[in-house]
């Protein structure tokens, strides 16, 4: 969710010089500052925080929203100047180096049981110091989201596009879907003799640009049901793999679909200006791949009818998902840490989680919190099953992390640029393996 920014390098240089010190700045022995990201989740946290007060009499909790990118400059800032919140919701790719930074408040003493949360997802926030830096707060999977008219004016049915199934060679019936859903300005669809791909006027597919070092929703569903993993370890890997054939054939694929005219180019996608959704709710997109944290902005676009589809079945017989988990954090300047602790214990809480699951805007950690959510989506006429069946359904699908290792600001520096070349100006897949190298030689330091 949220793709990493590589900002923690004036960070680690300003840590290293010693400009970060002294307590965050805003709070006090009776307030507790809480910072997070997402606007639509603002007023289930501040529901959250009236059931803290009214447990913890005395304590406040000062919440502060921001958006994606200032979130992360702002935290970075923050940091340096130690004005920093006394929790904040992190990031799996970011976690690692906040930690070896020494900017973050070990959890242990909270004493998170893993098992209650959803199968991975406290696991994944133990540092390589055996220390817990994150208390487990929601999950997100990747689905397919389509334009249900263009769905039906095309003669596809909601029944074939739960059901698609994909290879590198010819890209299976879910690249037959994608073309066919594609259609030029002369009313040509894109399997159709004489389809012109130089002038599309709807995409089979909506392009989230290049994907990065993750391509959490772009072609991060493709190379895991091929069976290519990110590292050579679940979690906190020593050693990338992008130079695997697999990988390289993969992506050589997907972005070959562009060239195809059947996925949108890169050049219509603009970060923060032009998403995915974006590109959909315009009508220039009959789909794409999304995270379960958008479900409300599709559904809540006014006159577009939405349908969600799971991930096809790749190579290895399953269809595969990233599940990326959010976590709060404390950190290490805290000027309430005492307060800090209570808040976060209490955002674990399967109090606080059915609390957030009943705004139906996100799928909290714990199996209660999950339920709510999705009873909360049922009311709203909304079925999430795209998101949640390769969550419990293990026998057909994967579900995937993030990739966890140290240097995540460098690898994000090295692969955004590297698989932008690929995808928007042709460069060869092959050239991924000269960065594969360098990424590797960093992490070898």
């Amino acid at each position: 969710m949220r793709t990493a920014v590589a900002l923690v390098g004036a960070l680690a240089l300003s840590l290293a010089t010693g400009c970060a010190k002294g307590g965050a700045a805003g709070s006090g022995g009776n307030t507790v500052t809480y910072w997070l990201w997402d606007a639509n989740q603002m007023p289930a946290y501040q529901a959250c925080a009236k059931g803290f007060e009214k447990e913890n009499p005395g304590l406040k909790v000062k919440i502060t929203q921001m958006g994606w990118a200032d979130y992360w400059t702002k935290l970075t800032a923050s940091f340096i100047a130690g004005t920093e919140p006394d929790v904040f919701t992190d990031h799996i790719q970011k976690f690692g180096q906040f930690a070896d930074l020494n900017v973050l408040e070990p959890l242990d003493d909270l004493n998170i049981d893993d098992s209650a949360y959803q199968a991975g997802l406290a696991a994944n926030w133990t540092g390589q110091d055996g220390h817990r830096y994150g208390a487990p707060k929601d999950w997100d999977t990747v689905a397919l989201f389509y334009n249900q008219k263009m769905v039906k004016e095309a003669g596809l049915t909601a029944e074939q596009l739960d059901n698609l199934a994909w290879n590198p060679k010819d890209g299976g019936t879910f690249e037959e879907a994608i073309a066919h859903l594609t259609v030029d300005r002369n009313g040509k669809r894109g399997d159709e003799k004489g389809f012109d791909k130089n002038n599309v006027k709807v995409y089979g597919m909506a392009t989230g640009g290049a994907g990065d070092g993750d391509g959490q929703t772009t072609w991060s569903p493709f190379v895991a049901s091929a069976g290519w993993h990110y590292t050579d370890k679940a979690r906190w890997g020593t050693k990338y793999q992008y130079d695997s054939k697999t990988f390289q054939s993969v992506v050589d694929w997907y972005f070959g679909l562009a060239k195809k005219g059947y996925l949108a180019p890169f050049t219509d996608y603009t970060e923060g200006a032009n998403p995915a959704n974006a590109q959909v709710a315009s009508g220039k997109a009959a789909t794409s791949f999304d995270g379960a944290w958008m479900i409300s902005t599709y559904y809540g676009t006014k006159g577009l009818d939405v349908g969600t589809a799971p991930t096809p079945v790749g190579p290895t017989g399953k269809r595969a998902t990233m599940m990326n988990g959010l976590a709060d954090s404390i950190t290490k300047n805290a000027r309430n840490k005492e307060g800090a602790k209570k808040w976060v214990r209490y955002l674990a809480s399967n109090e606080c989680q059915k609390t957030v699951g009943s705004y139906g805007i996100v799928f909290p950690a714990t199996p209660d919190g999950t339920r709510a959510a999705v009873a909360a989506y049922e009311k709203k006429g909304i079925d999430v099953s795209a998101f949640t069946e390769p969550v419990t359904d293990k026998k057909n699908s994967a579900t995937f992390s993030f990739p966890i290792t140290d240097y995540a600001a460098d690898v994000y520096a090295l692969m955004h640029p590297a698989m932008q070349d690929v995808f928007a100006n042709g460069a060869p897949v092959s050239d991924l393996t000269k960065t594969n190298d360098q990424i590797n030689l960093i992490l070898g330091q």
